[in-house]
């Protein structure tokens, strides 16, 4: 076992916000496992940050109308706040376009420079002659020669799937200008990678991805069979970090080279600003540290081989230990999406399921993509907490407490009783079957957690209370009071252990519940507790006899039905077939009939009353008049709009809508917007003379 660990999971593309296929792909694995190394008192360092540079971002900035760097700085709070909210619990969370990231990255290249690692290599790449620039793949887009989807980019088909090169797509255009690309001369610095992979320090370091999970190796070798070809590090842009060299001006490091060095200049910054910056190269130069990279499988290429032939060039770092890719996750039955809009956005799920963190955690979790692809439902993640959360740990948890407030208010009963007659020998020997098979799964789940099977680990966790419950159905302690209290509380005083014992069990997979259930234990377990139960899979029994018990709570609510209806409902897809000369607005829908709109009852209304709806940064409630009377509306508006600029206003009343129940409150109606190229909603507001009530047709 080495001394410390470092965990690095992918640095997410600050070109849009995070979905639950990024969580289930690598960060919350990498939470999990950095949770479950602190619980056994491991030395550890969590480092992730926003990958801000590449065409994505520029594309996503003309798109925006915007900067480069407004993009990122604004997709860097949103994706900090999210993974904050959720709780995944970085060391250090940095971004690539400070100052300390541009200068680590340039170093890495001028040592490979100047040790002559790099080949100059002259080639013909597609140069938009309108906007004056040589093009990236992202910035070439044409027909997929493979299925005819129109709207390929130079790289990938994100309709079928297929990886492509710019030369395969039929009538490739610029996603600048429109116009057919050209092809002129340029010089860019390579990698050679085929001569790199024979060098002994990677070699030595191949012997250690035969280890590896079976997906991760699969790509690794194959890409090794397949015979590495030179890759270009540097790429003709405008926005990265620049080339440190002379004669590569206008030229930025390939996103690649400077993205996983992220990792290394978010070390060096953690330790900066912890006042020790040296202590950087203890985490990234001693042997004995270990790096474990968290990544989709996507990445495995650039995690497995690039970057580790950087680091083994450079010749003064680690490399990695292990790095337990995951598969995809899909949603819904189809393909995560983000420009089609298939996709379940993380700050969106928090702000609409507040305090549900551990749901979702729970279910992805349950569903990770670990050795293929999953598939997340609504219909699922409602089954998942009704029949496991609700039923099983949290049913348990609060049978456990509130039979504990009813005999023995609230007081740990103790332990001790004579087996003095054959229902109390009975009682004893189901407790030390109970032990026996609780320390059971005790151990699976950590050995299931040591080898990055996570799935496997919580269905163990769940084990630990499906135990639980079925002691207390072998021992119906509510029936056994009336005639043995005595042995009532030592099947109590046991039930109470297992509590206690889940809330250790739970906090890597579930940190919010393993705290609440903390609460409620009046009980916080110190380091040596931990480690004795999480390193050497001992059973504790913490909670003596007298102490005194929190209050009890539910840990879990069912998921209603019109909830999972609301959410599927938002799931519409959007045509894959994306405008590329005017991105700024939406493609028109189906043609409809006059009968369809005749059915629409729209109707002048005024806002007389406003006001924000608690807990929902997002939803204003509305009271709505239509002159004959009064509505209530509640409208998704509150980021656009205060509570006191809108009373008094006209709007346009949507009013033979379904009511529907949001946050509690009966919505009975929707007030129609429109959005403008910046995002910006405005009010489809009636003439002001317009009597309220009165009809639009």
């Amino acid at each position: 076992m080495k001394k410390r660990h470092l965990i690095t999971a992918a640095l997410p593309y600050a070109n849009g916000p995070i979905h639950i296929g990024h969580l289930a792909g690598c960060y919350l694995p990498a939470d999990i496992y950095t949770r479950f190394l602190k619980a056994k008192g491991e030395e550890v360092l969590f480092i992730c940050g926003t990958d801000e540079h590449g065409v994505a971002i520029e594309l996503k900035a003309r798109k925006e109308n915007t900067t480069p760097q407004a993009v990122v700085d604004k997709y860097y709070e949103v994706i900090r706040d999210s993974f904050k909210d959720f709780g995944i619990d970085f060391s250090h969370f940095s971004r690539t376009s400070r100052p300390i990231h541009h200068e680590t990255a340039q170093a890495f290249f001028k040592k490979l420079y100047d040790n002559g690692r790099f080949k100059e290599i002259e080639t013909a790449q597609f140069y938009d002659e309108e906007a004056k620039q040589f093009l990236a793949d992202r910035y070439i887009v044409g027909t997929c020669p493979k299925c005819g989807h129109d709207g390929a980019y130079g790289d990938q088909c994100e309709k079928c799937g297929s990886s492509l090169s710019p030369d395969e797509l039929i009538n490739p255009r610029s996603a600048l200008s429109g116009a057919a690309p050209v092809k002129r001369i340029t010089k860019n610095w390579f990698l050679p990678m085929d001569e790199l992979a024979e060098a002994p320090g990677f070699k030595a370091y191949a012997k250690r991805v035969e280890g590896w999970k079976t997906n991760v190796k699969g790509q690794f070798s194959s890409w090794i069979q397949q015979g590495l070809q030179p890759r270009s590090m540097t790429r003709d842009l405008d926005w990265g970090v620049p080339v440190p060299v002379a004669g590569a001006e206008g030229k930025v490091l390939y996103v690649w080279f400077d993205a996983p060095i992220g990792y290394i200049s978010a070390t060096r910054e953690y330790f900066a600003e912890q006042g020790d910056p040296e202590a950087w190269k203890t985490w990234w130069q001693d042997p004995s540290s270990s790096l474990v990279h968290f990544i989709g499988k996507d990445n495995i290429v650039f995690h497995t081989i690039i970057f580790p032939m950087i680091l083994n060039e450079h010749g003064d770092y680690n490399l990695p230990d292990q790095v337990p890719a995951n598969e995809f996750l899909n949603l819904e039955g189809d393909k995560l999406s983000t420009s089609r809009n298939w996709a379940i956005w993380l700050h969106e799920y928090l702000l609409e399921f507040p305090g549900k963190q551990d749901e979702l955690r729970y279910t992805l979790t349950s569903i990770a993509p670990e050795t293929k692809d999953s598939d997340f439902t609504w219909k699922d993640y409602q089954g998942r907490v009704n029949s496991e959360l609700v039923a099983i740990l949290g049913n348990f948890v609060n049978r456990v407490m509130v039979l504990t407030h009813k005999y023995f208010e609230g007081l740990v009963p103790g332990n001790k009783l004579r087996p003095d007659t054959a229902q109390r020998a009975a009682v004893m020997d189901a407790i030390r079957a109970n032990s026996e098979e609780i320390t059971g799964f005790q151990s699976e789940m950590i050995q299931s957690l040591t080898d990055f099977r996570f799935r496997e680990a919580q269905a163990t966790m769940m084990n630990i209370a499906r135990a639980g419950n079925r002691f207390l159905a072998e021992t119906e302690p509510w029936k056994l009071y009336k005639t043995d209290a005595a042995a009532v509380a030592v099947i109590l005083d046991h039930a109470l252990q297992i509590c206690a014992q889940l809330a250790l069990a739970c906090e890597p997979f579930l940190p919010y519940t393993s705290g609440r259930l903390l609460e409620q234990l009046q009980w916080e377990p110190d380091t040596q507790v931990r480690r004795a139960w999480w390193r050497e899979q001992q059973p504790v029994k913490p909670l003596e006899a007298g102490h005194q018990l929190g209050q009890p709570e539910l840990l879990f609510r069912n998921v209603e039905d019109e909830m999972m209806d609301a959410q599927r409902a938002k799931l519409v897809k959007t045509p894959e077939k994306m405008e590329m000369t005017s991105p700024a607005y939406t493609p028109l829908k189906p043609e409809i009939t006059y009968e369809d709109f005749a059915k629409l009852d729209l109707r002048v209304g005024q806002v007389i009353a406003a006001e924000k709806v608690a807990g929902a940064d997002k939803l204003l409630q509305l009271t709505i008049d239509l002159g004959f009377e009064q509505r209530t509306v509640v409208s998704g508006i509150a980021m656009h709009f205060s509570a006191e600029e809108i009373v008094g206003g006209k709007v346009t009343l949507l009013a033979n809508l379904a009511p529907r129940k949001l946050r509690g409150i009966m919505s009975q109606g929707m007030i129609l917007m429109a959005e403008n190229k910046d995002g910006k909603l405005l009010f489809v507001a009636p003439n002001a003379s317009a009597d309220n009530g009165s009809t639009i047709s």
